[in-house]
């Protein structure tokens, strides 16, 4: 019998039971879907891996440093900086820092006015110091002194892809340290899919798939086919609302995104960089070029394309007029291979309520992140050890 069992094989689940067995302490997954990751799997379709929904590792992550092998995921680099389209055009706003090259293209670029570049260096330092924030991204912006136009064209869709929501409402904490995690490390994908960060912590662990769970109590937990398991401990590492269903709560409030993916025969951006929505027109936030970044996510002579839509109610024809919009009448020939809707993408910060006493991991403990994920489920296993060791 396992001394831990755990619901859920998400990133925080698959942590935890990583970290428990560690040090020795025997624990069973068990995942209701036929794959381990949650919301961090990819899928292969047509010869193109299709990740479920656009996501990115920010290399800086010291959870995921000290948790993930790097070199086994062979960690394939977005460049530093972003397009914003906006009037027609795409313009280059590059991190002066890393790509000193692009420095005077990025200077001269009509998004937002030169001290609004020299306020993101300012920014950039701030970001650095680590310093405590206790507003959210709005006043925190405005605290920079940034135009508003700048705001608009850049910030909206920027962390508005970061965050799933475009109103600034999330903590100035997180949007800073998401900053200095970028000013740190790279924005990658693994060559072969985000599922690979998921499938690396799965090896070595006891996982049973097509195995949901009924309900759990204190050391018991029963399956829907009616199957009674009992641990130890008990740990809960579904998503938010999945988990609150589980405790009886109220679900913690989520954030949808969708992600439409494309198959082009050429791409309309050969850079690895992001296209922001700065013109704030239409239903795309951001869009990229996946194989772009790593050639492995197309088959040879094709391209993958990925927009993203805040939401869960895409209408694909309008994401394709404003593709053709921004790229030409050519975005009118690309084949639709997918739309994935995921209505608890992200948890809103601070959310969610559940009975003391109760081990629950997942990023919406934390922060709504893979670095918030992966401590979680270290943290739940300390805590874990704790218990069984007393």
């Amino acid at each position: 019998m396992p001394e831990v069992i755990i619901a859920g094989a998400g990133l925080a689940g698959l942590a935890c039971a990583k970290h428990l067995m560690s040090r020795g302490v025997e624990a069973l997954v068990l995942e209701a879907s036929d794959g381990v990751g949650g919301r961090v799997r990819t899928d292969r379709v047509d010869g193109f891996l299709l990740d479920r929904g656009f996501q990115v590792l920010l290399t800086a992550y010291p959870e995921a440093q000290a948790t993930l092998d790097y070199a086994a995921l062979e960690l394939q680099p977005f460049a530093p900086g972003a397009l914003v389209q906006w009037q027609g055009a795409r313009h280059l706003l590059a991190d002066p820092w890393r790509q000193p090259l692009s420095a005077w293209e990025t200077l001269r670029s009509p998004i937002g006015t030169w001290m609004d570049k020299l306020r993101i260096g300012r920014m950039r330092y701030r970001a650095l110091q680590a310093r405590p924030l206790a507003v959210d991204t709005r006043a925190y912006l405005a605290e920079q002194g940034f135009s508003s136009r700048f705001i608009e064209q850049f910030f909206r869709p920027f962390f508005g892809g970061i965050f799933l929501e475009r109103d600034f409402r999330t903590p100035a904490a997180m949007a800073e340290f998401v900053f200095r995690m970028m000013a740190y490390g790279d924005s990658s994908l693994p060559k072969h899919g985000m599922g690979e960060i998921s499938r690396q912590l799965a090896q070595g662990l006891q996982v049973r798939l097509r195995t949901p769970v009924k309900s759990v109590h204190e050391k018991t937990v029963t399956l829907e086919s009616g199957e009674t398991l009992s641990a130890a401990a008990i740990v809960v590492a579904a998503d938010g609302p999945a988990a609150a269903r589980l405790a009886g709560v109220a679900a913690p409030a989520s954030r949808g995104v969708s992600c439409l993916y494309y198959a082009a025969d050429r791409a309309p951006v050969t850079e690895p960089l992001l296209v922001l929505n700065g013109d704030g027109q239409g239903p795309v936030n951001n869009f990229c070029v996946p194989s772009a970044v790593s050639a492995a996510y197309a088959p040879p002579g094709a391209a993958l394309l990925a927009a993203t839509v805040l939401g869960i109610d895409p209408d694909e024809s309008a994401v394709r007029e404003q593709l053709a919009g921004w790229f030409g009448p050519e975005a009118h020939t690309w084949r639709h291979l997918r739309t994935y809707r995921l209505a608890h993408a992200q948890p809103e910060t601070n959310s969610g309520a559940f009975p003391p006493g109760w081990h629950i991991c997942g990023d919406h403990r934390e922060s709504a992140s893979i670095q918030g994920a992966l401590v979680s489920g270290r943290h739940t296993a300390e805590r874990i050890i704790h218990e069984l060791r007393k």
